[in-house]
Parts: structure tokens; sequence; C-alpha cells
């Protein structure tokens, strides 16, 4: 069963919401992060990226920085520019991009479900961007972004989230990328009690999207735990801030590579040392994204190619018959070097959603080769979660990116 609760959040301002509203931290450098806040004092990048507060150099994991978070979100609390609610609610949040709606609930899933794998994985975490969240949550003592689930859909739910939707929306709003941002309070008892009565009947939900701040938001409940020995559980410390989506709502474009660099060889030269495992096909200037399982495309010195993996690669693992894993194992390690790629600084990793322009200027800046790449979907996701393995790095790319800043909970 999966246990989630409402909460009562702390939010903007009902007139301020579409200035506070920001993507997640991670999303921006430090300096794109500089130049937002610099532009719209009230993003809530100034508390997610705390370091914009401080002079151009600072240490950006410095204790200065967490403080920094801590007090503006004090401040803000203080001055009205955040407001809370008087007893615990649900929120419904939609998300419409491009014509396409999805709709999820916010509310606290249990750090519990995580640890017992109610709450499954799909990609691998790194100890290093772990222990920013972490001082970051912990100074605030707030998780301040919402961690993006998925699970199955559920009737029953969508038909109390339809009839919420048909009532005035507590936010509405469009961002500058152009998502609308529509949000709905659930303070009725009655509709509090058969929401979490549903989910107790869901055997598991999926991170999505926010592996990282889930498991910092994770080790700083228990933190508090080990703090407290009289602790009962229900604390808020033991819960930890989500938005869940059912997942035929959901939408995953591809995660697309640049290596940058040829690793010595010419780029007519790499074409031949592939094309055993490949069916190499010249498209021309292009772009040229795939379209279905197998196909890559490939771009370098001005020119797109369409690769077509060979029968004898096509796996039906869940992992290793992904489209991600076969670039890696059959082109990005053995002929490009790149043996791990969560480390290695010659490949970076562009959302399809960005275009080809960017991924086609990122390969020709640096000499490299690019790969655009058809999209792992939601089945496969799922499918590996459930059998308890794990995706490589980088196999997802989500949009609309959830905002932060609309929905805080605080412990």
């Amino acid at each position: 069963m999966s246990i989630i609760r409402p909460f009562r959040g702390i939010r903007p301002k009902q007139e301020l919401a579409a200035s506070i509203a920001a993507l997640p931290y991670d999303v921006y450098s430090s300096t794109e992060a500089r130049q937002i806040v610099h532009s719209n004092p009230l993003s809530f990048l100034k508390i997610d990226r705390a370091e914009t507060l401080l002079p151009e150099g600072a240490d950006i994991y410095s204790p200065q920085v967490y403080e920094a978070a801590r007090d503006t979100l004090d401040e803000m609390i203080h001055d009205g520019s955040f407001v809370q609610d008087s007893t615990d609610c649900y929120y419904i949040y939609a998300l419409t991009m491009n014509g396409r709606t999805q709709t999820g609930l916010a509310a606290c899933a249990s750090i519990d479900d995580y640890t017992n794998g109610v709450i499954l994985q799909h990609e691998k975490t790194l100890e290093a961007k772990e222990q920013d969240r972490i001082r970051h949550i912990d100074a605030c003592s707030a998780q301040t972004g919402p961690i993006f689930l998925t699970h199955r859909p559920v009737a029953e739910l969508d038909q109390i989230t339809k009839r919420v939707k048909s009532r005035t929306a507590l936010y509405d709003f469009t961002s500058p990328d152009g998502v609308r941002h529509q949000v709905w309070k659930i303070e009725d008892a009655d509709d509090i009690e058969k929401i979490s009565r549903i989910y107790a009947h869901i055997p598991h939900l999926y991170i999505a999207d926010g592996h990282h701040r889930a498991a910092s938001a994770v080790k700083v409940g228990l933190s508090r735990r080990d703090a407290d020995p009289g602790f009962s559980g229900r604390e808020e410390y033991n819960f930890f801030l989500c938005v869940l989506f059912p997942s035929d709502e959901l939408k995953i474009y591809g995660y697309d590579r640049v290596v940058t660099d040829k690793n010595g060889y010419t780029f007519s030269a790499f074409l031949d040392k592939i094309k055993n495992n490949f069916e190499i096909t010249r498209i021309g200037a292009g772009p040229f994204r795939p379209e279905s399982r197998g196909v890559f495309g490939i771009y370098a010195d001005g020119v797109w190619y369409r690769a077509q993996a060979r029968p004898a690669l096509l796996s039906d693992d869940p992992v290793s018959g992904l489209d991600v894993s076969v670039l890696q194992d059959y082109i990005l390690s053995p002929v490009l070097g790149i043996r791990d790629p969560k480390t290695d600084p010659r490949i970076r990793f562009v959302g399809e959603i960005k275009g080809a322009e960017a991924l086609e200027k990122a390969a020709d800046s640096s000499g490299g080769i690019a790969f655009s790449m058809y999209p792992t979907s939601m089945q496969e996701l799922l499918r590996i979660a459930d059998s308890g393995r794990l995706m490589p790095p980088k196999s997802t790319w989500f949009e609309p990116k959830l905002r932060s800043g609309l929905f805080i909970h605080r412990f």
C-alpha cells in the first residue's frame, strides 16, 4: 500500500504565484540562475539557488548559501509573499503544454515507502548531488521542490480530479515558456479521506523525475528521526513533498547525447567502425529524429545520418534492450571510449525539447558527435522499476517540468 497524506501547504499569495514559481533548481547553471533572479527578484530560484544572493564567485556550497535560503524563505513568509493553509489539504496541479494536459495531486509521501520499496526508482543517484539538497532541506526545514511521482491510472481518482477541476482555480497562469499552470485546493474532509484510501490500495509509486531530491528528503527525515528517539512516525519530517500523476498522462521526450570529440577518428572512419552493427543511411543537412526504437540520429561536421541497429543488437531484456543501452554498449563505450557516462566529462546530455539546433551547436562547437534518441516509453520505465533494476543515467526527459515554489512542505 502507498501512504499519501495531505499537508498544510505554504504557497504563494495568489497574485504573486506567476512571479514566484520557477523551474527546478538543477535546470539552470549558477550564472543563468543569477540572471533570472536579477530580472525577477521574486523568483523562487533565490531560495532554491541562494548563491544568487551572494557575491559572484562565492562558494555555491558554503554554509552561507543554505543560511541565505532559510532566511529568505522566512522573510517571504513573514512579509506575506507566502501564505500557509490553516488545515491539511491536498492540491490538484495541472500543467498544459502544446495542447496536452497532465494533472497530478500535490501531497506528501512516506519516507518509509521509499526505504521499503513501495516507491520504486529507475535511476541511480550521485552522492555529491544529494549532499547539496540535503543541506538545503535541512537548513530550511522544508522541501521546496516537489518530487515527480507516477502510478498506473485509477478511475476513481480520475473522477475526483475532474470534479475538483470544474471549480475555479486557486492559481491559473502561463509561465514564460508557454506552459499553463493551474492549481485547485482540496480541503473537504470526505474528499481527503477518499483520496488517501485510494492510494492505500495502489501497490507501487514510481519516481519519474527528482531522484536526487527524493533521496535527499528521505535522508534528512531519517536524520531527524535519529535526533528524536521518541518519534511516532507522524511527524512532518517523515513525509516528503510530491506531485503524483497517472502514467497515461505523461510524455517522455528523447534525451540526446553529445560526445565532445571523435576519440581520434575522422567522422568517416567512425561510421566505418560502427557499420557492422548499424545500417547507416546519409540524411544530409537534417535534422533527423528517430522514428522508432532501434533507430538513432548521428550528426557531425554538418551532416546527419540515420543509424538502424541490426536485429542481433536488440534484446527483450528490460535494461539492455533500451536504446540508451544499445548506444552505450555498441557505440559510446567500445568506439568512443565513454566507459562511465555518469562521470566522463566528454559526454553531454541534451533534452530533445531543446531542439536540433542546440544538439548541432554542441557537436559543432566541440568537434564531436551528436546522437538523437528515440524516447524511452512509460511502459519501459514501469517495467524496469517493477523488476527492481535501474536504467542508464539520463534515460528519460519529462516535460513539462513541475514548478518549484508553488507548494512548500515545512517540518
